[in-house]
């Protein structure tokens, strides 16, 4: 983890500040509504500075560190966020939770994944596409062993080759939590695939004809008999037949 920090300040939100309509009140104060919640303490309803978060959503190292939420009258809480709620339309901030952290005890976050050296890795170069299968992992560690991100070095990987789970290596004291559970699933999280190819079908004779107006000079010369035969046989009849 960096030295980067990141502080919110909040205040607390009292019973008259819960439900929909007071969430909406909050928001045209320039508040997001949010709850912290862990560490064997009661939740505490509060809400964050609008600007601030804002501000601090635009850093993607915000989402794997250890917070600080300056509580007016509270004193502080040290955090991590686990959930983001936004709006659907504009992407704004709508609401967040928090859980508090304790200094030296394991915890599950979620960092972001970074994959490196993709246009050097020999497959790239010989026309293969490299694709992600995990933009982020979650793991556990320590407060202090989180991570800001994961790096994953592709550089070596050639058409064919698949990168899994186990193949990432991690930071020390950092366990990807999918790999820690009773029956683990080593998932794939990046390959090199082939090049696509897009084959043209060949055109068929009788559609080139078709296409290019041709037409048939015996079938015309048929049909022209058999219209012949139509225009006798419909011709009115004389009165002395």
């Amino acid at each position: 983890m960096s030295n980067q920090t990141f502080e919110l300040n909040a205040v607390v939100r009292g019973d008259e500040l819960q439900g929909k309509g007071a969430s909406r009140r909050l928001r045209k104060q320039n508040l997001v509504p949010a709850i912290v919640y862990g560490a064997d303490k009661e939740p505490a309803s509060i809400a964050i500075r609008y600007n601030e978060l804002i501000k601090s959503l635009e850093t993607e190292s915000f989402f794997s560190h250890i917070l600080t939420i300056n509580v007016e009258g509270q004193g502080t809480e040290e955090v991590v966020i686990k959930a983001l709620q936004r709006h659907p339309a504009k992407n704004t901030p709508m609401h967040a939770d928090f859980q508090r952290i304790v200094r030296g005890q394991a915890m599950h976050i979620t960092v972001p994944v970074h994959y490196v050296g993709a246009e050097d890795a020999p497959g790239h170069k010989a026309g293969g596409i490299f694709v992600s299968n995990a933009t982020e992992l979650e793991i556990t560690a320590i407060p202090s062993k989180i991570p800001e991100y994961l790096t994953v070095d592709v550089s070596g990987m050639n058409i064919g080759d698949s990168i899994h789970l186990l193949d990432i290596q991690l930071p020390e004291g950092v366990a990807i939590r999918e790999l820690e559970v009773t029956e683990p699933f080593n998932r794939t999280v990046a390959t090199m695939q082939a090049p696509t190819v897009e084959v043209e079908e060949p055109i068929e004779p009788e559609a080139n004809e078709e296409a290019a107006g041709t037409r048939d000079p015996e079938g015309d010369e048929e049909a022209r008999k058999l219209q012949a035969q139509d225009d006798t046989h419909d011709a009115p009849k004389s009165d002395d037949e």
